[in-house]
């Protein structure tokens, strides 16, 4: 999967929300000073590309966008992309360092253990 701009996960995250849109109903849900519609349309054109965003046409030259892959989707590989760039593949070294850097205690761990066996 490719990796979004921050720009661009903003954008996504504005479809995930809010549904099917047009670039101008898009720019409606920022807050002032609003992008110009020109630079969202821009945008929203490089998330089609990369597959992100797909389209149907209202009118000849009306288009609707709307979100191709959901926001879990999204997460779910953007996390095997780190996992494979860093960690070498290796969940359970991405889990060690959490741990070693003790972004996560011993005890969590421990607790999402539990919580892994239960749901099996």
């Amino acid at each position: 999967m490719k990796s979004l701009t921050q720009k661009e996960e903003e954008i996504m995250e504005h479809y995930w929300q809010y549904g099917p849109m047009q670039v101008r109903e898009l720019q409606a849900h920022y807050e002032e000073p609003q992008p110009h519609v020109n630079t969202l349309a821009t945008l929203v054109k490089i998330l089609e590309e990369k597959g992100f965003l797909g389209h149907k046409a209202l009118t000849a030259r009306c288009f609707q966008y709307f979100a191709r892959i959901t926001k879990d989707e999204y997460k779910g590989g953007s996390l095997k992309n780190v996992i494979d760039k860093f960690f070498n593949r290796s969940y359970l070294s991405a889990v060690s360092t959490l741990v070693h850097e003790e972004k996560i205690s011993v005890e969590e761990l421990k607790q999402l253990i539990r919580e892994v066996e239960q749901s099996a």
